[in-house]
C-alpha cells in the first residue's frame, strides 16, 4: 500500500475551503481517499443581505479567509510530504476561482510540487466516494454507470456517468438552477437566504391537501407549474416556475401573504415542483441508460424530500441510489480534492503553477 498526500483548495463562490488528503493506493488503484482536515469558512451571512452572491465581494473574503483557513487545515503537517496541490478550476465566479488558483499557485511554487485543476462538478458527483469511503474498483463495480445529478444555486445538469473521467452530458437548465429559484422564491417571499433550507424547513411543516388547498382567509388553491417535465429531453428550466411563484403570490392579499399557513403552502408546493422536475427526468434517464445507480450532488442534495423521493425513484427502478454526506453536498475542499486527485492520474497536472488558469465556463 502507498499513501500519497496532497492539498485541495475551493473558492468557486462563496465558501473558502481547504482540505488535506490521503489517497491510499495499491498497484496504482485507488483504494481510499479521505480528508484529514476539511475547514470551510461560510459567507452566507455577509451575502444574506443582498439575497445572493457578489463575486467582488466574494473575493475579497476569499483573499481575507484563504491564509487562516489553508493554516487550520495543515495544523501539523509536514508539508514537504505533499505529492501535488488541487485547486477548483471551475465552472464558478471568474474572481472568485482566480482568488483560489492564484493562492494555489504561490504554495505549489513554495513547496515544489505540481498544481492540477479540479472539475467542480466532477468534484460533486466524486463526494459519494468520499462518503462511501470505498476504492475506485468497489465503487465501479456496484454503482457505475450511473445516472448523476448536479443540483445547486449555479448548476443543475444531467450526465451519464460510465466511468471515473468518461462522462456525458445528457441535459442541463436553459436559465435559472434550481437552486437559485429556490433561492429567488424565498426572496419573493420575504423569508431568508439562502432560500432552500427556509423553503424546505416551513415545506415540512406542511400538513395540507394535495394540491395545495388552503383556506382561512379565503379558498385558495395553490398549484404551480412542472416546466419541461413533459418533454422528452434532459434539459431543465426554472425561469418560468420563479415567474409563476411571483405572479400567483401578486395576487394575494397582503393579510394572506403573512399567514403562516400560506407561507408553509406555498414553500411546499415550490418545493413538490422542484423535486418532481428533477427526479422525473432523472429516473427516466435511468431507465433509458440501464444505469446501475442514481448519484446526486450539490447543495441542493442536502434537500430530504428530493433525496427521499429519488430513493423511492431508484427503488422502483430496482437500482442503488447515493447521496454525499450533507456536510459533502455543499462547496468544499474535500470533494475538489477527489477530483483532482483523479485529474492527477490522467496527467493533467501542470509543472509549472502559473500555467493554471481560470475556467469559469468549464463543463464536465
Amino acid at each position: 500500500m502507498n499513501e500519497a498526500y496532497f492539498l485541495a483548495i475551493e473558492t468557486s463562490c462563496d465558501d473558502t475551503a481547504v482540505a488535506l488528503m490521503r489517497a491510499t493506493e495499491e498497484e496504482d488503484r485507488l483504494k481510499r481517499i479521505e480528508a484529514l482536515s476539511n475547514v470551510v469558512s461560510s459567507q452566507t451571512e455577509l451575502h444574506a443581505g443582498y439575497g445572493g452572491v457578489y463575486p467582488f465581494l466574494a473575493k475579497r473574503e476569499h483573499q481575507k479567509n484563504l491564509p487562516v483557513v489553508f493554516e487550520d487545515a495543515v495544523k501539523g503537517f509536514d508539508l514537504s510530504k505533499l505529492k501535488f496541490i488541487a485547486v477548483t478550476q471551475g465552472p464558478g465566479l471568474d474572481p472568485c476561482l482566480w482568488t483560489g488558483i492564484n493562492f494555489a499557485q504561490e504554495l505549489a511554487k513554495k513547496y515544489n510540487v505540481p498544481l492540477v485543476g479540479a472539475n467542480h462538478l466532477e468534484a460533486h458527483f466524486l463526494a459519494n466516494l468520499l462518503t462511501l469511503g470505498i476504492g475506485e474498483d468497489e465503487f465501479a463495480k456496484n454503482y457505475l454507470p450511473a445516472v448523476c445529478l448536479v443540483v445547486s444555486g449555479g448548476h443543475t445538469l444531467l450526465f451519464l456517468a460510465n466511468a471515473i473521467g468518461d462522462y456525458e452530458l445528457l441535459g442541463q437548465t436553459v436559465d435559472d438552477a434550481a437552486g437559485e429559484c429556490f433561492d429567488k422564491a424565498a426572496r419573493i417571499l420575504g423569508l431568508g437566504y439562502p432560500g432552500g433550507p427556509e423553503i424546505a424547513k416551513l415545506a415540512q411543516t406542511y400538513r395540507g391537501s394535495t394540491p395545495v388547498k388552503l383556506t382561512g382567509v379565503e379558498p385558495l388553491t395553490v398549484k404551480l407549474p412542472r416546466p419541461m417535465m413533459g418533454q422528452k429531453n434532459y434539459n431543465f428550466s426554472f425561469s418560468g416556475l420563479k415567474t409563476a411563484i411571483l405572479y400567483f403570490h401578486q395576487k394575494q392579499t397582503e393579510k394572506t401573504k403573512k399567514m403562516p399557513e400560506y407561507l408553509q403552502a406555498m414553500s411546499y408546493e415550490i418545493q413538490q415542483a422542484i423535486v418532481e422536475v428533477l427526479v422525473s427526468k432523472t429516473a427516466r434517464a435511468a431507465k433509458e441508460f440501464a444505469a446501475r445507480s442514481i448519484i446526486i450532488g450539490g447543495g441542493v442534495s442536502a434537500n430530504l424530500a428530493l433525496r427521499q423521493a429519488m430513493q423511492k425513484a431508484a427503488d422502483e427502478l430496482e437500482i442503488r441510489f447515493l447521496s454525499p454526506a450533507v456536510d459533502l453536498s455543499v462547496d468544499n475542499a474535500a470533494m475538489a480534492g477527489a477530483a483532482g486527485y483523479f485529474a492527477f492520474r490522467r496527467d493533467q497536472a501542470v509543472v509549472t503553477p502559473q500555467d493554471l488558469i481560470s475556467k469559469p465556463n468549464l463543463s464536465i
